[in-house]
């Protein structure tokens, strides 16, 4: 009676096909009756074929693989084109073999779709009726382990497809082998068709996120030139912006369809740097230029094309693990101002490097799965709109609602859909498995479409960081979505603004019911603490410097890309950048250090304690104390006390020597420190301890000098002495001359000289003024005269 009713209310086609069915059924009732004549299979061949079948599986003997279906959703006048292959597994030949389509029953639920699917291949399944006659293709022989290509168009009229739905469609093939010499199905693979072939009167409202998400690949290191050159961990990310790489085709594939893009700023930040110098660490630790600058140049002028005029949804710097901060981050102090200062870095990259105004309203945990404590942290940084998926906030209705879902406290839970969402996962390699998902996408949203008579706004949140053919496939199904004739596109600020159904659930589940599998792969609480450690260090050390800006930056970053969801399934990796990036820092503020000091030795009461800082940034330092502490007080005293400070200021590269004052009351060892502190009083750097021995004056010393002295004064005694015999002697000898010339005849000159006598005694004269003195040798007392007169104030002998 349903039959009767069917084909009394329906087109020709359905019409058709229940002729043809009746058709065969009665002619196959001769044959039927022959069939029940023969003798039954011997036990040979009845174990023949439980033996096979056991070791084929309930897949068949022979693969069938569809590797495309055009177009993927048909309608009047189309033809169907079906390429794929058959390869016979089987140990035995397969002869007469032939590959035709069969039409199933339309699938009218969406967990019918979800259950062919897992039983796509199941030979024991149903396969519906073969279209049969022209449209076959048949392979008389098929070798076993060769696979044979197949190519079958069918005009849609003949597949005779009845009402608006989603219809099976079988790719079987069917033979014979040695143990069973009858014809028969021994491979099938299904697939879905969609069939809309006119306007529908509501159509569904589709919103596609197309994330723009990769690895951490820059660190905190940067270079100590003025531009400060980036550092890469590694050269990834040139090979996903490269042509044909995955990033590559993100854009390429995105740019002609109408999708919401979600895009992590530190993936535009990361290449953004690449267009300049930048350096590349290679395994062996060394550094290598980079020289990707026209690839990174090129991908963001593509993507910039790309996103001119379609909305921009940005989220927090580094993609920070929602989840992993919630639920083991924070306990720990100052977690949640990294997501701040995550979302706030925003406006400096996506707006700055695409001339886009990014929405930064939407928070988008792992998978969509959320919880109380994750819905809390999500909203923290500002975000009043978090994407969830149905199979976390789930939903006991016969009909998929719209996204929108009010939580209260003012947040709005954005539902992605689960089926859709997860249609593109796993390994799309194969053309067969890229075909099967976007059919089954493209029959999931026509069979949500077909539920209802009302208008619902659907969102699909794919995997985040998509292969090349994952994305390849979501492009397709895409392309054949916004093609069809029952889905319009949206963007996602309309899907979260969009009506919400009264029926739809709004309560956030349980911490419970979050799923095991991914919190085993979230961040755990000691990457929060060492996170915390390195922004304690980072706070300790930037308040020394001149220009902070240089440090603070990089780090920042650095640290939110420690939060990174990237990290999921990766905890060595995670582990090594965040040791990377703390090691770095410690190297950096070493560079400002004490000198190390021996053993000081003090002869005497009081002296002078010198305490070397050493500055090797290329950056001044300031605000800095110099301490220098006494740990004996009683034997020996800075500047009078315990201990004595001096600001410190050093220019970069450079070092300064402080003195300190000391005096000492008592002979001995006397331990001293020096240590660095803040001008808010933290301890900076390591400190510097070593001994200071006093020796006092004693009357041995005192002697020793003294005799020095009394040996200084008999000297110089001595040279009077001798100068002033001198003296009296020339006195007597010009007395004795004077008196020789009275006596002498007036013009006669006494004792005189021939002219040889004369040069030779000015000879020896001149030798004994050129010869060389003896440090005894007594100094002049006055200088050479001068016979030029006396200048103004200078005194003057007389």
């Amino acid at each position: 009676m349903a039959e009767a009713a069917d084909f009394q209310g329906t087109s020709a086609s359905p019409a058709r096909r229940w002729l043809r069915r009746t058709g065969a059924l009665l002619a196959g009732a001769p044959l039927l009756a022959g069939l029940l004549q023969l003798p039954a299979a011997t036990p040979a061949d009845a174990a023949g074929q439980e033996s096979l079948q056991a070791a084929s599986g309930t897949s068949g003997s022979v693969s069938v693989a569809v590797d495309s279906l055009s177009p993927s959703a048909p309608t009047e006048g189309d033809t169907v084109n079906v390429t794929g292959t058959v390869t016979n597994n089987g140990k035995q030949p397969v002869t007469d073999a032939h590959v035709d389509l069969r039409v199933g029953p339309s699938l009218d639920t969406r967990s019918a779709i979800d259950g062919l699917a897992k039983k796509s291949d199941d030979i024991q399944g149903p396969a519906g009726e073969p279209v049969g006659g022209k449209y076959t293709e048949k392979f008389p022989k098929l070798t076993p382990g060769v696979a044979e290509p197949f190519n079958i168009s069918v005009p849609v009229d003949e597949l005779d497809l009845g009402q608006d739905g989603v219809y099976q469609l079988a790719v079987a093939l069917s033979g014979e082998t040695a143990a069973q010499p009858w014809d028969q199905v021994l491979g099938v693979q299904r697939t879905f068709l969609p069939w809309q072939p006119e306007e529908a009167g509501t159509k569904t409202k589709t919103t596609f996120l197309w994330p723009l998400v990769s690895d951490v690949h820059m660190t905190a290191e940067t270079g100590s030139n003025e531009q400060q050159t980036p550092v890469f961990s590694n050269d990834d990310l040139a090979e996903e912006i490269a042509p044909g790489g995955r990033l590559d085709q993100m854009v390429s594939l995105g740019k002609g369809l109408d999708i919401t893009w979600v895009i992590d700023p530190d993936l535009l930040a990361s290449v953004d740097a690449m267009t300049r110098s930048y350096e590349v660490r290679g395994e062996d630790g060394a550094t290598t230029p980079g020289r990707n600058q026209a690839a990174a140049k090129q991908w963001l002028s593509e993507l910039q094309q790309a996103v001119a005029g379609k909305e921009v949804v940005a989220l927090p710097f580094g993609d920070p693990d929602l989840a992993s901060l919630a639920h083991n981050g924070t306990a720990v102090t100052g977690s949640l101002s990294h997501l701040k200062e995550a979302t706030d870095a925003v406006d400096n990259t996506v707006q700055t490097i695409l001339h886009v105004k990014p929405s930064k309203d939407f928070a988008w945990p792992v998978d969509g799965a959320v919880d109380p404590s994750i819905m809390k942290v999500a909203t923290s940084a500002g975000a009043d709109k978090v994407i969830a998926r149905s199979d976390s906030l789930q939903d006991n209705l016969s009909y998929t609602p719209s996204a929108a879902r009010p939580i209260g406290g003012g947040t709005t839970a954005v539902v992605a859909d689960s089926r859709m969402s997860t249609a593109f996962q796993g390994d799309l390699t194969e053309a067969s498995a890229s075909t099967l998902a976007v059919q089954r996408f493209l029959a999931q949203s026509l069979t949500l479409g077909l539920q209802t008579g009302k208008q619902r706004s659907v969102v699909v949140a794919p995997q985040r960081m998509p292969s090349v053919n994952q994305a390849q496939a979501m492009a397709e199904a895409l392309g054949a979505l916004e093609g069809g004739n029952w889905s319009e596109s949206q963007d996602l600020t309309a899907a979260a603004k969009a009506k919400p159904d009264p029926s739809a659930n709004r309560k956030v589940p349980p911490a419970s019911a979050y799923p095991s599998s991914l919190r085993k792969q979230e961040l755990p609480r000691a990457a929060f603490e060492q996170i915390a450690r390195t922004q304690d260090k980072l706070g300790n050390f930037k308040v020394i410097l001149t220009d902070e800006s240089r440090v603070v930056t990089p780090f920042g970053r650095a640290m939110n890309r420690e939060m990174s969801t990237s990290w999921r399934g990766r905890g060595v990796a995670a582990v090594g950048y965040r040791d990377n990036v703390e090691s770095y820092l410690d190297g950096l503020t070493d560079g400002v250090k004490l000198i190390e000091k021996s053993e000081t030795k003090l002869s005497g009461r009081s002296a002078t304690i010198p305490v070397t800082v050493q500055n090797n940034l290329v950056q001044g330092v300031e605000h800095l104390k110099l301490r220098l502490t006494s740990q004996n007080p009683t034997r020996l005293k800075i500047a009078g006390n315990a201990y004595e400070e001096h600001r410190v200021a050093v220019n970069g590269g450079h070092s300064q020597s402080v003195k300190f004052t000391t005096s000492a009351n008592a002979n001995g060892r006397a331990k001293v420190e020096a240590q660095l502190y803040t001008e808010d009083g933290q301890k900076y750097g390591e400190p510097v301890t070593f001994d200071v021995k006093v020796t006092e004056v004693t009357p041995t010393v005192m002697l020793v000098i003294g005799g020095g002295v009394l040996l200084l004064v008999l000297a110089g005694f001595r040279m009077y002495t001798q100068r002033k015999r001198a003296a009296a002697r020339e006195a007597a000898e010009d007395a004795a001359a004077e008196a020789d010339d009275a006596d002498s005849p007036v013009g006669t000159p006494q004792n005189p000289q021939a002219p040889g006598d004369r040069l030779n005694e000015e000879s020896e004269a001149g030798s004994r003024a050129d010869a060389p003195q003896q440090p005894s040798d007594p100094a002049p007392d006055t200088a050479a005269e001068s016979a030029d007169p006396p200048g103004t104030g200078e005194r003057v002998d007389r």
